[in-house]
């Protein structure tokens, strides 16, 4: 029998009604797109799901100006966005991955597209990243010209749903506490237009962090987000057992 997925959420800090409601709308997206069969091994539940057309929504995003322009990149390691990831270091782009629930002290993969043990698309997988890539601090990472996200949900207005772990926002905020990303730092999704939301439709924290552009296989939507305030990370947001899990955020919180 396949293991299930755990549930990402459960060390997750907020109101009761607010995660909810987010887990409602995860739930949602997740049996859409196995009921549209667009969903990739190895499966939507309790993932980043991986789509049917995730090849054509990374060639898509090569076509933006915001891609061609960036050097370097920050990226999640999800499957969904292995074509993201391959179509950077082909095109010559220093991609910064972070370790799968950033659950190393050094929670970065850096791979230089002209440093690579492996081929690009090899490389570029969570498994070669471990052959390919240097584990580094936060503070050996250089400045990110684009933020590269996973979606459960992804809202026309910019709000974003993940998978329920708040990595990605943990991620966003450890870069703008070393001054990596700042409030103009463009972020985009890739993802299924089953993914895709009207605005309002998807719940928001205060720590959530918006998208600018929406990728999917056949369209680019931009946001109509409003500012976003990059104030690094919030203790107070935080559950003991998040910290306890995640050996950086729990050294930082020691040195408080």
């Amino acid at each position: 029998m396949p293991r299930r997925p755990p549930r990402h959420d459960e060390n997750a800090g907020g109101s009761a009604a607010l995660l909810a409601a987010k887990a409602a709308l995860r739930q949602e997206v997740w049996q859409a797109m196995r009921d549209a069969g667009v969903a990739r091994f190895p499966g939507a539940q309790g993932r980043i799901p991986n789509f049917t057309g995730a090849e054509a929504a990374a060639e898509r995003l090569r076509e933006t100006d915001v891609w061609r322009s960036a050097r370097a990149i920050k990226a999640n390691p999800d499957a969904a966005q292995w074509p993201v990831r391959q179509r950077a270091l082909a095109d010559g782009k220093l991609v910064y991955m972070a370790v799968p629930l950033l659950a190393e002290r050094d929670p970065f993969f850096v791979l230089d597209p002209e440093q690579l043990a492996d081929s690009v698309r090899a490389a570029s997988s969570i498994k070669g990243a471990f052959r390919s890539a240097r584990r580094v601090a936060v503070s050996e990472l250089g400045r990110v010209d684009l933020v590269v996200c996973g979606c459960v949900a992804a809202g026309v207005d910019g709000a974003r749903l993940g998978k329920g772990g708040g990595f990605a926002d943990l991620e966003f905020a450890l870069a703008a506490e070393a001054g990596l990303v700042g409030p103009q730092t463009p972020v985009i999704t890739t993802v299924h237009e089953l993914q895709v939301r009207d605005a309002a439709k998807i719940p928001v924290a205060q720590h959530d962090v918006g998208l600018d552009l929406i990728v999917t296989p056949d369209r680019t939507l931009r946001c109509q987000r409003g500012g976003r305030p990059v104030a690094g990370i919030r203790w107070s947001e935080l559950t003991e057992g998040k910290i306890a899990a995640i050996p950086l955020l729990a050294e930082l919180y020691r040195d408080r």
